[in-house]
């Protein structure tokens, strides 16, 4: 996903980390925007767990 960041005090366009989980039917069960890459693994594993 594109969005508008603040690079050095300028606007610039640039990726933003999203996550999606698709179910058994291909439809989009959930979404994590914003994602760090750190701890992140675990967060989606979490919710999976949680989910099941």
């Amino acid at each position: 996903m594109i969005k508008e960041k603040n690079m050095y005090g300028k606007k610039v366009k640039g990726i933003a980390r999203t996550t999606f989980v698709i179910g058994p039917d291909g439809r989009i069960v959930h979404v994590f925007e914003n994602v760090q890459a750190q701890g992140h693994a675990q967060e989606v594993l979490e919710y999976l767990k949680s989910a099941a």
